[in-house]
């Protein structure tokens, strides 16, 4: 991958400058891996592709480590999945984009982030709160868009290969062809594959799946400035086998038998995705764009005896225009977009199969007067098959009160429906049995989610011993209107569906601090507290797996660049998690049981990088530095087809100490 560190050669050659000969002026900068902007009306962080090499960040969603907008959390003990949340709410609530299109949704919304390689990736933009209304009326916590690398950008060679110790290999290679004036291609190709089995912790089952992905992209970009036309195709296909379950287990002679307990999930997805965009001649202001993707997602699985499939073909279009009114001063966005859904889900069985259609238009108004305040104002009118006729307001505020200061006000509601089978799959890894309460809603006879979102942000730059450093407040609150409350804390042989009865709201304060005391060393340390809180049907509770309290701290060094181009970058991260409220449990027998709240615990990873040449450079690092381990991670797993089998309980790493190292080798 390029990294946004620049350097500018000015060659002089055998050129006289007075009396002297001037053969080289080199000038020297250095971009930060996540940059934040004082004049940006929302508040986002972009992620550069130079802070997805600090961690071993295969895929996007283990690409987030190192930020601390996103807290990583495991999501049971089996998959080897890691889920994300932001503002305390997972990445249902979290609207995940590629290139400004949806991409991770439905379907795909618990495994996707695991399909997108991180060296594919040249940028993250994070936005907290509720996102722009030029994308979709689903964001509630937040937007989340990935950016590729794009051909015209690329370099001709990139090869990326990766091995760790849990027996993961993991090769990423792309390509780029410049053909004629206009046109340029990139080949993208992912494979990666886990060999062997691990049981750390001698409970019998896999600490982390067998399984292979293979991974293809295929990337078109057509510029002509002279025209003002933009173009984007792009052609993807995927293939990932995930195999977990008992170390003995083998499905040709154990899958649905109840010898061994074990679970297979097989995905295959195929991708279109066009943009266009034209520039009006003569007004670089004037804008149109069209975006069109088309998704197929098949996933067949099953888990210990439970059955599920679920196949996804989705359609979306959208259309935007932009220009000014009067001045640039006053700018504004507006469109027509649709979607069309088609789900063939099977579950125990039962057939829960439908087609959503969704068509809306849109207006947002932005105001900047290019010092001091900006403002957007957005809105938007969709009608759903099953969410009705409704309005999606959101408003974003950026006020500068002196130099280096920025406060940032934001408010917005989302709609969503819940894919309740997709996105609680997890779940399936255990003896629970799923009950929905039938209320007459339009989905699995539930209602649709709707929430308010509400944020407060405060960042100041300043110097501290003539040094570089921030300091940044955030407050946000969700409030919903309606959930889908997944209930664990009623019985722990249930998980109870049923629409929200009360109140469920997060309320999240981070504090974060940045400083940089010496030349090329920078030090991110973030503090966050969370109430997120939910009404279930035996009482309120905190919402389950999720810390009230958290500590993160990233130490990052690099040496000077010699003339050879070599250095070294050193990188490391500690997490403190607070203690978690657990699902209910009480009434197992004793030896299956987890208490009512986790420990705290903490968290390093570490990495070095030796950088050989602008074109080479290999590294070497350590997840779970120091080892720690979920002390009992599945529940019954001497008896996996009995009443108290759990393995969804999981607050904590499973596998250890995970040691990596790999190489990067491109042709510039």
């Amino acid at each position: 991958m390029k990294t946004p560190t620049f350097v500018v050669a000015l060659c002089f050659s055998m050129m006289s400058f007075g009396q002297q000969k001037l053969d080289e002026v080199r000038v020297e900068g250095k971009s930060r891996s996540l940059q934040k902007s004082l004049s940006k009306t929302t508040n986002t962080a972009v992620v550069t592709s130079k802070e997805l090499l600090k961690a071993a960040c295969c895929n996007l969603a283990e690409s987030f480590e190192t930020n601390p907008s996103i807290d990583v959390n495991f999501s049971d003990a089996l998959t080897g999945t890691k889920q994300i949340r932001m503002l305390g709410l997972t990445s249902p609530y979290i609207l995940i984009a590629e290139e400004n299109i949806p991409s991770v949704r439905g379907a795909s919304q618990i495994f996707g982030l695991s399909f997108i390689p991180g060296t594919w990736v040249e940028s993250i933009q994070i936005t907290k709160g509720a996102g722009s209304v030029v994308n979709g009326y689903e964001s509630i916590s937040g937007q989340i868009n990935t950016e590729l690398i794009k051909p015209q950008k690329d370099i001709p060679f990139f090869i990326n290969a990766y091995a760790d110790n849990g027996n993961r290999y993991e090769l990423n290679t792309h390509f780029k062809a410049k053909l004629g004036k206009y046109w340029a291609s990139s080949l993208f190709i992912h494979g990666n594959a886990r060999l062997g089995k691990n049981d750390m912790n001698d409970d019998g089952f896999l600490d982390n799946p067998l399984g292979q992905q293979f991974n293809i992209t295929n990337r078109w970009q057509y510029t002509n400035p002279e025209t003002g036309w933009v173009s984007f195709f792009n052609l993807k296909y995927l293939n990932d086998q995930k195999q977990m379950g008992e170390v003995d287990f083998h499905p040709h002679h154990h899958r649905g038998t109840t010898q061994r307990w074990g679970s297979e999930i097989n995905t295959e997805r195929f991708d279109i995705t066009t943009k266009s965009g034209y520039v009006f001649k003569g007004m670089p202001y004037q804008s149109l764009g069209f975006q069109n993707a088309f998704s197929y997602h098949h996933q067949s699985s099953y888990f210990g005896l439970r059955e599920y499939g679920m196949k996804q073909q989705s359609l979306y279009s959208n259309f935007i225009f932009n220009s000014i009114i009067e001045n640039t001063r006053n700018k504004f966005s507006t469109g027509i977009n649709a979607t069309l859904d088609r789900y063939t889900e099977v579950f125990d069985a039962t057939d829960y199969s439908r087609i959503d259609n969704a068509i809306g238009t849109f207006f947002e108004y932005t105001f900047d007067n290019g010092k001091t305040l900006s403002y957007i104002l957005g809105g938007r009118v969709d009608y759903h098959n099953r969410l009705g006729v409704f309005f999606t307001p959101r408003f974003h505020l950026r006020y500068n009160p002196w130099e280096f200061g920025v406060l940032r006000l934001s408010m917005g509601r989302g709609k969503r429906a819940a894919n309740i089978w997709a996105e609680n799959q997890t779940l399936f890894n255990s003896s629970r049995q799923f009950v929905v309460q039938n209320s007459g809603g339009s989905l699995y006879g539930l209602d649709p989610e709707i929430a308010w979102n509400y944020g407060l942000s405060f960042t100041q730059k300043f110097r501290i011993f003539n040094k570089n450093a921030s300091f940044t407040i955030d407050a946000y609150r969700t409030d919903f209107q309606n959930q889908v409350v997944v209930d664990v804390m009623q019985n722990a042989q249930q998980v109870i569906f049923y629409n929200l009865k009360g109140r469920s709201y997060a309320n999240t304060l981070q504090l974060d601090f940045d400083f940089e005391p010496l030349q090329r060393l920078n030090i991110r340390n973030s503090f966050k507290y969370y109430d997120v809180a939910t009404d279930y049907l035996s009482g309120r509770f905190q919402r389950p797996l999720q810390a009230r309290n958290r500590f993160f701290s990233n130490v990052e060094y690099e040496t000077a660049l010699t003339e050879k181009q070599q250095q070294w970058k050193m990188d490391a991260t500690y997490h403190w998690i607070g203690v978690q409220q657990l699902p209910f449990t009480g009434n197992n027998p004793p030896t299956a049981q987890m208490g009512n709240f986790s420990p705290s615990y903490s968290l390093v990873n570490a990495q070095v990088t030796r950088v050989f040449s602008r074109s080479f450079e290999v590294y070497l690092g350590a997840e779970n530095v120091f080892n720690y381990q979920q002390e009992r991670a599945i529940l019954g797993a001497d008896a996996p087809f009995g009443p108290y089998f759990d393995a969804t309980i999981t607050y904590a790493p499973v596998f250890g100490r995970m040691i990596y190292t790999g190489l990067r080798y491109k042709v510039l």
